[in-house]
């Protein structure tokens, strides 16, 4: 498999844009070759193309399902961020968020 693309999405993309950071750090550290962005939600169809995980902030739990429902059949994972995550800016804890939803769908990273 190539780079693993992974979309974090919330309000505006300013938190979620932290986190992404935290996340490129671990995933250079531990040598995963993974592409992570942030962006606000209102933006992530323009990013269809170029993602295989959408990694979606607490607070747009109320959105998951519709996200789930436009996405999945496409090929693109979607799972929620857990609060404790988020709020701690858990980069390693992210990456393996992302891992776990692209091995649900079948593939690997390592």
């Amino acid at each position: 498999m190539g780079t693993l693309r992974v979309l974090l999405c919330c309000g505006a993309g300013f938190s979620s844009g932290f986190l992404a950071q935290k996340a490129r750090q671990a995933a250079k550290k531990r040598n995963l070759d993974m592409s992570i962005d942030a962006r606000s939600e209102s933006v992530v169809s323009e990013y269809v193309n170029k993602m295989d995980v959408l990694l979606v902030g607490p607070h747009y739990e109320g959105a998951l399902a519709k996200l789930k429902e436009e996405y999945e059949p496409l090929g693109i994972k979607v799972k929620l961020i857990p609060s404790a995550i988020y709020s701690a800016l858990d980069g390693e804890e992210l990456v393996n968020l992302a891992i776990l939803a692209e091995s649900e769908k079948g593939g690997t990273l390592v």
